[in-house]
């Protein structure tokens, strides 16, 4: 019997519960800070990050996964039972994990099977797609009918954020169309969302957090339909209380249940782009 190894990379930030129910491997990006090199989600785990980021005089850089990373754990997979491989990774606009990812898949492609996907997104609105292409694969699915899954919620899904600063994304060069709105944040808060080319646009500007939270919620209804049941993805970073906050919105305002919704810490290397105070919502149709 075929079996599907699901893999991803560290900026999907799946919670390492779901990581061990669903036996996804995943693969740590860089981070480098004060002199150090940390793996994300590895050697450096999320609140001590945001703890150290607050008394850098630099900020951090990161750097993507080589190609000799992915054959090791795409070996090491195929070593523990695996017949095919999925790879679903962050998006190629953002870093080149990605090209990483395929490079090392044509170095293997005589020995077994790799399909690497482009997720068009980042942090757990990848993580909503790998979670449900493993729990495909944890029930027998086959390599096409897991790929099948991961690019319908790649079409399927949205996500919406908010940031407390340009600053992290302007300097970190991941700013994308939303370049637009520098200079020109007096109280106003920039809902940001990532298009489907995997590239961060500015999806409105409204003034202050409660209208954001609103706003955000009108534009979930709007994007979601209305016959079939959905999912949800909560993420933030220093800011926990928050999330649980949209918990309660996304119950009441989409009938959903505790187990359709996924809290998911924004780790390090998403943290370095998208700086403290960042919170997140994704959501998809089932």
């Amino acid at each position: 019997m075929a079996k599907v190894q699901v893999m991803t990379d560290s900026t999907a930030d799946i919670p390492e519960e779901l990581i061990e129910e669903l036996n996804i491997a995943f693969i740590p990006l860089r981070v480098h800070m004060n002199g150090e090199t940390y793996l994300d989600r590895v050697s450096i785990q999320p609140q001590e990050f945001y703890r150290k980021l607050e008394k850098v005089e630099e900020m951090p850089t990161t750097s993507q996964p080589s190609p000799l990373d992915f054959v090791e754990a795409y070996r090491k997979a195929v070593n523990n039972g695996a017949t095919d491989i999925i790879s679903i990774h962050l998006s190629s606009s953002f870093s080149g994990t990605y090209q990483s990812a395929v490079l090392a898949q044509s170095m293997v492609e005589e020995e077994f099977n790799v399909a690497v996907i482009d997720s068009k997104t980042a942090s757990f609105a990848i993580g909503l797609i790998v979670v449900e292409v493993a729990r495909a694969a944890k029930e027998g699915k086959s390599l096409q009918e897991c790929i099948a899954i991961a690019n319908q919620m790649i079409q399927e899904k949205r996500v919406f954020f908010l940031v407390d600063t340009l600053e992290y994304l302007q300097k970190g060069g991941r700013i994308g169309k939303a370049a637009a709105l520098l200079g020109s944040l007096l109280n106003i808060k920039p809902i940001l969302s990532i298009d489907p080319e995997g590239v961060i646009i500015p999806v409105d500007k409204v003034r202050g957090k409660r209208k954001a939270n609103a706003r955000i919620l009108g534009l979930l209804k709007d994007a979601m339909p209305a016959d079939r049941d959905l999912r949800a993805g909560i993420l933030y970073t220093n800011n926990r209380d928050e999330a649980e906050k949209w918990a309660d919105r996304l119950k009441e305002n989409f009938l959903l249940d505790d187990s359709d919704i996924v809290y998911a810490e924004i780790g390090p290397v998403i943290g370095t782009h998208v700086g403290p105070g960042t919170l997140a919502v994704v959501m998809s149709p089932r």
